[in-house]
């Protein structure tokens, strides 16, 4: 019988007892709708994840935060290089000073800085080792990240994906060195608000809290940015 987890190798039913075939018999007939559960779950994670900028202050197990780097860690790869390296923080004691170097949600500043009893519980911060690739690095971060916001995900935990940061202030609270290309921070935390997708009217990108706090955020519609076979021939949506 095969080791692989998502693999079931039916042996020859006519040695089996009773009891054990008709563990056969349910397994074959449930090995379906098991693949398409574990599918439908990974769509759900893409379509319902929203970035997070408000967390409970409930410390996250590091076995979770090993399973999301894990998963970063197996995401595609330019010529399979993996120059990606990563500094996970969870000291009480470094991370205001990592959140000191970051900036949030220019659209709604200040109010999207978290505040004291909402910050994230964790940070991983990314980067190329320009030793192992010399460009071209941060697409490989990209990939990585969406692998690890959606297990994260998955896991009840949310996440902010943040590009603008005081690289320097935090090379030197982490002690990162030079051939560490600092790339992103992907802040982390148990959610502790629910953000609401919006159909996006005209161009105005502006995601916006209305008085109840709960943000809105808008997005394209699918049937404005797909085209088949030839651009300009848009979908229908159904």
């Amino acid at each position: 019988m095969s080791n692989s987890p998502d693999k079931f190798v039916f042996p020859d039913t006519n040695m089996l007892s009773s009891n054990a075939k008709m563990y056969c018999n349910f397994k074959l007939k449930n090995q379906n709708s098991f693949r398409q559960m574990v599918a439908l779950d990974v769509y759900e994670a893409a379509v319902k994840r929203r970035t997070i900028r408000k967390f409970l202050q409930k410390p996250i197990p590091i076995e979770t935060l090993m399973k999301l780097l894990n998963a970063a860690r197996l995401a595609p790869s330019a010529g399979n290089l993996q120059p990606c390296e990563y500094v996970l923080v969870t000291d009480k004691a470094l991370l205001d000073s990592v959140f000191s170097t970051l900036k949030w949600a220019r659209y709604i500043a200040p109010e999207g800085t978290p505040k004291e009893g909402e910050r994230p519980v964790a940070y991983v911060v990314v980067m190329v080792n320009t030793r192992k690739a010399r460009e071209g690095g941060e697409i490989d971060c990209a990939a990585a990240i969406e692998n690890m916001i959606l297990t994260a995900w998955e896991e009840g935990i949310g996440s902010c994906w943040i590009a603008s940061i005081d690289k320097e202030r935090l090379r030197e609270i982490l002690s990162i060195p030079d051939y560490c290309k600092i790339c992103f921070v992907v802040a982390l935390g148990y959610r502790a608000e629910e953000p609401i997708v919006e159909d996006m009217e005209g161009d105005d990108v502006k995601y916006w809290k209305d008085e109840k706090g709960v943000l809105h955020v808008p997005k394209r519609k699918l049937s404005d940015i797909v085209f088949t076979n030839r651009y300009g021939n848009k979908i229908t949506e159904h």
